[in-house]
C-alpha cells in the first residue's frame, strides 16, 4: 500500500476530533496512548503490537482499529521487497481494520479518508480498486463535503483529469476557506504540475495562515524536491519539520529525511 497521500491532513484532522461512541476501558485507553507514542517513533511493529491488545479490551471502539489499520499499513510499507507475501498479508490486515472501523462508525472521518486512500492505490488483489474507491468517496461527500471534494480531485488527478482534478480542490477550499490542508492540497497539486508561481502563492498564503504548522514546512519541501526547484530553502524546511515536535498522526520523519537524499 502507498503512503497517504493527498488526503493524509484531512486524515489527521479526523483522527484528531474524532469522539468516541462506544464504552472505552482505561486500559485500553492507555494502551492506545502508548501506541501512538510507538507509532510516532516509527516502531510500527511494537505499535501494532500494542494497539491490538487495545482492540482486545475493547473492540468495539472504531479509533482502535484505525490506528491497529494504519501501523499494519507502516509496517507493509517498510517490508522489504523480497518479502511480498508478508507485505501482502499486512496490506489485507491494514483494510480489515479500516473496514471494521468504519462499520464500528460510519462518521468517523480518519476511518473513511484512511479506507478511501487504500482502495484508491491498492490493486485488487488485496481489496483495493477504483470503484471502491468511488462508491466511498461519495459517501465521504455526503458527510464532509469539502473532504470528499478532495477525494474526487485524487481520483481525477489518477485518471489525467486534471481540470476536474483542480475544480474539487478548489471546491473544498471554497466550503473552507480556512482550512490550511485545503491550501496545501490545491499548491502542491500546481507544483506536480509545474505551475509554480501559482503554487508559491498559495504556499506562501498557507504560511501566513500557519507559520507554525509542521505539515506546512513538510508539504512545500516536498514540493521543492519533487520539482527541482530552490534546493536550500527545502533542505532548511525539511530540517525544520524533522527537529519538530509532531502529533503521531504526522508523516514520519522518515519520508523527510528521504526526500533530503534526493537533494
Amino acid at each position: 500500500m502507498s503512503r497517504l497521500g493527498i488526503v493524509g491532513l484531512s486524515i489527521a484532522l479526523g483522527l484528531a476530533l474524532q469522539a468516541a461512541a462506544a464504552v472505552e476501558r482505561p486500559e485500553a485507553a492507555t494502551l492506545l496512548e502508548q501506541g501512538k507514542k510507538l507509532y510516532a517513533d516509527e516502531d510500527y511493529k511494537r505499535a501494532a503490537d500494542v494497539f491490538e491488545e487495545a482492540v482486545k479490551l475493547a473492540p468495539d471502539v472504531s479509533r482502535y482499529h484505525l490506528w491497529l489499520g494504519l501501523a499494519y499499513g507502516r509496517r507493509a510499507q517498510n517490508t522489504s521487497k523480497w518479502k511480498l507475501f508478508s507485505a501482502l498479508s499486512l496490506a489485507g490486515k491494514t483494510r480489515e481494520r479500516f473496514e471494521h472501523a468504519v462499520e464500528l462508525d460510519n462518521k468517523n472521518k480518519g476511518a473513511l479518508l484512511a479506507l478511501f486512500e487504500f482502495y484508491r492505490e491498492a490493486p485488487g488483489m488485496i481489496g483495493g480498486g477504483v470503484e471502491k474507491a468511488e462508491q466511498l468517496a461519495s459517501q465521504i461527500e455526503k458527510l464532509f463535503p469539502a473532504d470528499g471534494a478532495r477525494c474526487w480531485a485524487a481520483i481525477y488527478e489518477k485518471r489525467g483529469d486534471l481540470e476536474l482534478a483542480e475544480e474539487k480542490i478548489r471546491l473544498a477550499i471554497k466550503l473552507e476557506p480556512g482550512e490550511v490542508g485545503h491550501l496545501l492540497s490545491l499548491a502542491s497539486f500546481l507544483s506536480r504540475h509545474a505551475r509554480y508561481e501559482e503554487s508559491d502563492s498559495l504556499y506562501a498564503e498557507a504560511v501566513r495562515l500557519a507559520p507554525e504548522s509542521a505539515e506546512v514546512w513538510f508539504s512545500r519541501g516536498k514540493a521543492l524536491v519533487r520539482a527541482g526547484r530552490n534546493p536550500t530553502e527545502a533542505r532548511r524546511l525539511l530540517g525544520r519539520y524533522i527537529q519538530a515536535e509532531l502529533p503521531a498522526e504526522a508523516t514520519p520523519r522518515s519520508e523527510a529525511r528521504e526526500l533530503l537524499k534526493e537533494l
